[in-house]
Order: C-alpha cells, then structure tokens, then sequence
C-alpha cells in the first residue's frame, strides 16, 4: 500500500540563518530581463506577458540572508510518500522540496541530490539550494518558499490511496496554492496536482515553474525543434533545436556559460521533457497541457560555471542540470489570472527507459520520436488527463491531521477577509508572534505600543487593506514606519518618504526610520544624504553588537558611504564593527574596498590572498572578480570567478 510517514534527513549543512529584519525597499536584483528593443521583436503574446506586472519589490517577504558557509552535521524533518515502486522524500520545511524520487525496482535515483545542504542568494528574497524538484511560485525565479516551511497533511486520493498536501499563501501576488503528491499503488508516476487561487475581486499576475535537477551529463530531450535562448547578455533570442551555433545545446556539457533555453512546443503537442543518461535511462516529466513551457538550464563548462557548481555543492559532487516546467514559453512572463478564478493541471514524475543508440543519435526527429512512443506506452496521454479530472474530484477535501505548519500569514489573510478555502484550510491557532500586531490593528484599529523602541519591528503585510487600516490608525513613529514601507511598496514612494518623516519628528534618532529613508534618499538618487542618513542610522542602533539588524544594517551603511566617497566615515564605522561581523566574507569584501578607496592597493590585495567566501553572494553578481582586476589587472582566480556571461 502507498504510505506517508515522517523520517529525518542527516547530511552536512549550514544553518539558514536568521532573517534580516531590515524591509526590502529595495528593488530585486533582477538578472532575468530584456529592454524594451528586444521585447518589441518578440511574438505578441510573449511580450505582453512579459510587460505585465514585473516584480518590482518583494515586500512584504523579508530577506533571507543570514547564513554561512561553515558546515555542520544537519537533520532536517522530512515527509515520505511511498509505495512498492517509488520512494518520493520531501522536505515540508524547505518549501515541499523533493529531496529525492528513489526508483525500487531498478535502485535507481531519478534525480540530482544534493549531498550537502548549503544556502545560496538565488531566491528571489536570498536563500535558496540546489537539488531535487521545487515548486516556484510568485515571480520571475526561485521563490521566496524555497528555505521556508509548507502546511502538510494526508488527504485521501481518488483511488482510496493517501495524497501528501502541501499548501501556503504565496506573500508576493497574495495567493494561496496547493501541490498534492499523489502515488497510487503499483504505480511507477508520482502525480503532482496543483493549484493555484486567486480570492479577490480584481486579477493577479500568476508565475508557476516546477524546477528538477537532473544529472548534467544526461541528454535533455523535448518535443521540439526551436527554443528561446536567454543568457546573463540579457539577451532573448530564437535559436534552432538541439544544434544552435554549431553545437548539440541537448547535452548540458556542450555548453559554455550559463543558458536557459526556453522550447517551443508545438500547439497539441503532448507535453514532456526527460534527461537520459548514456544507456537510454532517466527520467520523464509530463503534464496537462495548461502547464505549456519547457526549459533546460545549464551551468557550462567555463570556470564561473564550475565555481557556482562547487559553491552550492562541493568538489567533486558531481554537477547538475535543470530541466523545468511552466506556465508560459519562457520565465520573463506573468500569466493573467482572473477574479475568483483559479489555475490548476496534473504533472507526472517517474522513470524511463529507451534505446540508447536512438536517444543518443544525431538524428534529433528519431532522438524525440523514441521517447515518445515510450512515454506513451509508459504512461498514455489519456491517462494523465484521466489522472487530472480524478484528482479534482479531491482537491477540495480536508486535509487530515497536520504533519507541518508552514506561517500564519494565509490564516491572517482569512481573519481579515472571512473567506473560505475548502481544501486549503488556514485555521487561527496557525497565528504566531508576526501576525500578533495585526490582529490588533485588524480588532482594534491600532497597533499595540511599541515596548522597545530600538528592537527591529516585524514584517509589515502591504496589500491595500492594510494600508488603508494604517492611513486611519492612530500616529505613532511605529505606525508612520509601517505606514511608509505599504506606501513604498504601492510604489507612492512621496507618500512613503513623508510618513517616515513624520515618524521622525516624534523620535528623531529612530534608527529604523532612518534607515528607510536613507534608502529613499539611495534611489533618488541623493547619495550624499543617504550617506549621511545611513551614518545617523548606525549611530542611533549602536551597531557595536552582532545582531543580525546591526550586520544588515553596518553593510547597507558601509556600502553607501564608499558610493558618496565618504571613506574616512566609512574607515569609522568599519573600526566600531566587532571582531565577529569584521570576520564575515561580505565585510572582508567590504575592507578591501575600503582600503582601496584609502589608496592601500597593496593592503586590498592582501585581503583577497588572506582568502574570503562572500557567502550571500548573489547569482549573476560579478563585483568579487571585478575588483581583483582592478586590483591586478588579470582575471580572477578560480576561487574569486562567477562569471556567468562571456567579457
């Protein structure tokens, strides 16, 4: 019989690490967009989707950039659905994660797993790993639930069998989904239902790509004959597929730097995507056909490439590839989703086998062909259709007794509304610390008194019903902080900077309010006030502790004062900051800019032959290397390159 039961996952591992408390006003860094010359040559439809409503900020998500690189012995809780042909170990408090899809027959795993745990800045919000199938909702890349936990519990499937449900309020577009993993006995398929519901009165922007690591030394094979290549150039072009430029793109190695290629697939073409190893073997991934793109990411065989491998692995682990499954063509675009209307489709995970001569010809036709007719006979077309129409039957029915607790945020978002979610239930007891102010505002029509001043306020919900709540609340230099990061967030940045303002007439040394402002003043372009005010900031926490505001907020300060040239303020800060926040790769980056900026070239360089790992260094981020050749005038060596693009 199909099962679910809890284990526990042992592997080495750093710690995620805290959040930072400071309120992302700041826009992302977004290395996925095209301008606006390149947008007017694309299809329609792709352009318009990728016009409609880019993330601009991911408020009210905090960031998640606390961790390190030193690794521990680490247990995670994982959730484990099996039956005598798959073992499928998910990973509840790491965003429904799938850890691993474990083929019994053969022994055979279907999956790249990770052998180590070690957070990256790849989510859109920081923290993110590589390895298994994730489930990326909200914006352009990884989601903000990639380190984050899911509600889970059994639901019973169509065919009496035990469903895993997994389900969240997706904070960035304000949605709830669900993903419910469906084995049913005998099967050799774990199916996927997902959906994803828009409650309100007016349309969201929906992004969906279901993201699997596979081996990189697989074929990627897919039923198409063009794709749309996107490299870190920025760069949206149509190419041939598999060869473009002289080179079989299908083999993950072939490649140089970095590449998404988004596929073309034909209209009432069957939707698929596998990654086959050298004997023909691997795995398949299929849907309903709403579920319409189809993508291969590759890392490339130049040096940032295999360093970004490493940085997220380890030597020697062995690399990987992504194959991926969306919603539209390519990941630049959002998907309409209307009012009171909802998204949802059937994906299928398992194994296959096919001739490997065929699979690894130079016949591309054949090549597609061959995995076709296995798919079909593996696991028919009308079978998933079949499969999806079933599993609807279900996606309303109650889940049984909680095995996680993902946040409180989609039981706050009912209290507010007095909605009803039959499927997805958010009850109160899932309420916690974060959401505690906001019940009062929401009862009483103000937030509780601050009882320290100088303590980091909690995340601020920025939907336009907070805001309105906010605006007739009673003034207070918390309330006004609030008040003025929703605004910030609406993109009324005037209004935002004036509530901060007020704020501070009442407390002028409020180190947060300065903070924000000096962020306003940042992307005024007004570098010398936000200095100033960054520097005022600093003051006003006394950042002589290691607190993760005072490590946030000493970086922002000491990145902002070496862009007004204030290096004497900057060189005071650095001598406050204790031995412990000094040790941190990021502030060794910083020192050796600072001693730059103080004309020590040579001292600069000794920082980097000292050895430094900068660990939230973000994807596509070039600086590191950048400044080596500044500092040397040659290319930076292999601990210090992540390049993604050619020069």
């Amino acid at each position: 019989m199909t099962t679910i039961r809890p284990g526990e996952l042992t592997l080495p591992g750093a710690q995620v690490g805290p959040e930072n408390p400071l309120p992302a006003l700041r826009p992302p860094a977004d290395a996925h967009t095209v301008d606006d010359r390149t947008r007017a040559g694309l299809p329609r439809d792709m352009a318009r989707q990728i016009g409609y409503e880019p993330l601009r900020s991911i408020l009210p998500v905090r960031r998640l950039d606390g961790y390190g690189r030193d690794r521990t012995e680490l247990t995670l809780d994982t959730l484990v659905l099996e039956n005598d042909r798959l073992r499928v170990t998910v990973l509840p408090g790491l965003g429904g994660r799938i850890q691993s899809l474990l083929h019994k027959p053969t022994g055979r795993e279907l999956l790249y797993r990770n052998p180590v745990f070690q957070p990256a800045a790849f989510a859109l919000n920081g923290a993110w790993f590589s390895g298994g199938i994730e489930w990326n909702i909200g914006a352009t890349g990884h989601t903000t639930l990639s380190c984050a936990p899911l509600h889970a519990a059994p639901v019973p499937g169509p065919d009496g069998t035990p469903m895993l449900r997994l389900w969240e309020w997706e904070r960035l577009r304000d949605l709830p989904f669900q993903v419910d993993l469906w084995l049913p006995d005998g099967s050799d398929f774990l199916y996927v239902g997902v959906r994803v519901r828009n409650p309100h009165e007016r349309p969201a922007p929906v992004y969906w790509w279901s993201n699997i690591a596979v081996p990189e030394e697989h074929r990627v094979l897919v039923p198409a004959d063009e794709a749309w290549h996107f490299g870190y150039e920025h760069a949206l072009r149509r190419v041939p597929a598999p060869v473009s430029d002289g080179v079989d793109r299908s083999y993950p190695l072939n490649g140089t730097y970095p590449a998404d290629y988004f596929y073309e697939l034909p209209d009432g073409e069957r939707r698929w995507i596998a990654a086959l190893d050298a004997d023909g073997h691997g795995l398949v991934q299929t849907s309903t056909d709403l579920l319409r793109g189809r993508k291969l990411f590759l890392w490339g065989t130049a040096a940032g490439g295999r360093r970004w491998q490493e940085w997220l692995s380890e030597p020697g682990g062995g690399g990987y590839a992504e194959i991926q499954a969306g919603l539209a063509r390519t990941q630049l675009e959002h998907v309409k989703l209307d009012a009171e209307s909802e998204f949802s489709w059937l994906e299928a995970y398992g194994p296959l086998a096919a001739d490997a001569d065929r699979v690894h010809g130079t016949d591309w036709a054949a090549a597609r062909t061959e995995v076709s007719a296995r798919l079909a006979t593996a696991l028919p077309r009308p079978g998933v259709d079949a499969a999806y129409e079933a599993w609807l039957t279900r996606a309303d029915t109650p889940p049984g007794e909680r095995l996680a607790t993902g946040s409180g945020w989609g039981a706050l978002e009912l209290l507010r509304t007095g909605l009803e979610l039959p499927g997805t239930p958010f009850p109160e007891s899932t309420l916690g610390p974060e959401q505690a102010p906001w019940t009062e505002l929401l009862r009483g029509g103000a937030l509780p008194p601050t009882t320290a001043p100088d303590a980091p306020h909690g995340p601020t919900p920025v939907g336009r019903a907070w805001r309105d709540m906010l605006e007739t609340a009673p003034a207070d230099p918390a309330t006004e902080y609030h008040l003025g990061v929703a605004q910030w967030h609406a993109g009324d940045r005037a209004q935002a900077v004036r509530s901060w303002e007020r704020g501070l007439q009442h407390a002028p040394h409020d180190w947060q309010l300065l903070r924000c402002l000096a962020v306003a003043d940042a992307q005024a372009g007004q570098r010398e006030r936000a200095a100033e005010r960054y520097a005022a900031a600093f003051d006003g926490l006394g950042a002589e502790d290691s607190s993760p505001a005072a490590v946030a907020l000493a970086g922002e300060a000491l990145e902002a004062l070496l862009d007004a040239g204030r290096t004497p303020a900057a060189r005071t800060v650095w001598d406050r900051l204790p031995p412990r926040i000094r040790a941190r790769g990021r502030f060794r980056f910083l020192l050796a800019q600072l001693l730059l900026a103080e004309g020590d070239t040579a001292g600069a360089r000794a920082v980097y032959d000292e050895g430094f790992e900068v660990a939230d260094l973000r994807e596509g981020a070039e600086g590191v290397g950048n400044l080596w050749q500044r500092l040397t005038g040659e290319p930076p060596p292999p601990p210090y390159d992540f390049r993604m693009r050619p020069k």
